[in-house]
């Protein structure tokens, strides 16, 4: 059995949860967003909680409960607080700047990337170097995080490139005379 899936996840003040068969809605400040669930999992709405059981006693069940659990958790999360990813764009000559809805990269290339921001998504640019990604889903706000470091993503020599804060990259030695 899933021990995630055991705990029920708690709604809070604010955040408006709504169950019909396979489907979960939260509405909060931060917007409304939508989960259905596998068809192997029971979902129930009682007491302000959410609580989720194997219908049928499987593996498949069993592993699919506990990801509904935590796919409603990321939503109540979502529509409160909200996601974010930070990059990081080092190398020389490297930026990130806002134009309009679009974001514009110099990453080295012969031209400008210019990447559209999707509808949900909020990015900002403090530094140059810098790229904020917020939204309510995490599974959209990776998404864009992703496709921004694909355009130049960082190279083992010198460490250039677009990369997530945080991130460790394992630095090669460069050749030998």
């Amino acid at each position: 059995m899933s021990r995630v899936g055991k705990r029920p996840v708690a709604i809070p003040s604010g955040v408006t949860a709504t169950v019909e068969g396979q489907t979960v809605k939260m509405k909060g400040p931060k917007g409304t967003l939508s989960f259905v669930a596998h068809d192997d999992v029971e979902v129930k709405f009682e007491n302000g909680q959410v609580k989720f059981n194997p219908k049928v006693d499987t593996n498949r069940a069993r592993a699919m409960y506990g990801t509904a659990r935590a796919q409603v958790a990321n939503l109540v999360e979502g529509v409160t607080k909200g996601f974010e990813k930070k990059l990081e764009i080092t190398g020389v000559g490297y930026r990130a700047a806002m134009q309009g809805k679009n974001l514009q990269l110099a990453l080295g290339y012969s031209h400008d990337v210019v990447y559209p921001i999707p509808e949900g998504i909020t990015v900002t640019v403090p530094k140059p170097t810098e790229i904020t990604i917020v939204g309510s889903d995490p599974q959209r706000v990776g998404q864009v995080a992703a496709e921004i470091r694909s355009y130049r993503p960082p190279e083992p020599y010198k460490g250039k490139g677009v990369k997530y804060a945080g991130e460790f990259i394992f630095r090669k030695e460069g050749k030998k005379k």
